[in-house]
């Protein structure tokens, strides 16, 4: 059963709670992802989106048996099916819309950013059992497919294009600067929850440059719902919160971050801002 398919009578709210003591790789990211974008879009049913996402694997299915199964055919399916008959695109006009993050609008619109176009790829992969990860890759999300031995790494964003070593050196170029090189952190494999995590920011840090600083905090809040576990999140929910004049919620989540964290300094600074945040009280 998939996390979504509890969703009309206990709300994507509580199925994201459920996701907290989920081992990673029990996560479903697809069906995640469009628990988040329901948050977004609360009157929208999701069983159409869903019926989507498994179409794009039976399609995917199809196309690759009809192939001879050689290295990249995985590669060619998912693009003939994704990219080319469903016309899914990176969003070049408008990349800072919120739309592009938001699953249920990527799949409404046929485009997004990276993260978001990633996640359907992985998650139409998954559903045939394939070996497919996202990336650590700063600034620009990549995808790697492993096949007997075989790894091919490719770019959502631009119609699934196969990325070689060359491509990437110049993306992070263009991400961290021209002294920028490559390194084996770059390949490392991020977990399903760095991937949510990730299309989360993305809305995160759009909100935040249009000022909408009480929308950012229930993004932040989605992010603690499936990774309650993660000091930073609670940081950020107490210092949004202290901006928006929440003082109590903001001792309340600079507390939880105190627990988590594990370095000295950095807990002693937490303090000294909690007790500061009670005088304002008293």
């Amino acid at each position: 059963m998939s996390h979504s398919s509890l969703l009309s009578s206990q709300g994507p709210e509580i199925e994201l709670d459920k996701i907290a003591s989920l081992k990673d790789n029990e996560i479903s990211l697809g069906d995640t992802a469009l628990l988040l974008a329901v948050l977004d879009n609360p009157l929208v049913s999701i069983r159409r989106y869903e019926r989507h996402m498994c179409k794009l694997s039976a399609d995917v299915e199809k196309a690759y048996a009809n192939n001879n199964n050689t290295n990249d055919k995985k590669l060619d399916a998912l693009r003939k099916v994704i990219a080319d008959e469903h016309g899914y695109v990176g969003d070049t006009d408008t990349y800072d819309s919120l739309q592009n993050a938001n699953l249920i609008s990527v799949i409404d619109r046929r485009k997004g950013l990276p993260i978001a176009l990633g996640i359907l790829y992985i998650h139409t992969a998954r559903m045939l059992g394939w070996s497919i990860d996202g990336l650590k890759f700063p600034g620009h999300f990549l995808v790697r497919i492993e096949d007997e031995g075989e790894r091919v790494i490719f770019d959502p964003f631009d119609s699934a294009k196969r990325i070689e070593v060359f491509d990437m050196r110049a993306l992070l170029k263009k991400t961290l600067g021209s002294n920028a090189e490559l390194s084996a952190d770059n390949y490392d494999l991020a977990s399903n929850r760095e991937i949510l995590i990730r299309l989360q920011n993305n809305k995160k840090i759009r909100l935040l440059k249009t000022e909408q600083v009480s929308e950012a905090l229930s993004v932040v809040e989605s992010m603690i719902s499936f990774a309650p576990n993660l000091s930073g999140l609670w940081h950020e929910a107490g210092v949004l919160n202290n901006h928006l004049g929440n003082i109590s919620a903001a001792i309340s989540s600079l507390e939880q971050c105190y627990e988590l964290c594990s370095l000295p300094q950095e807990k002693a600074r937490l303090k000294e801002l909690i007790n500061g945040l009670h005088n304002q009280l008293n």
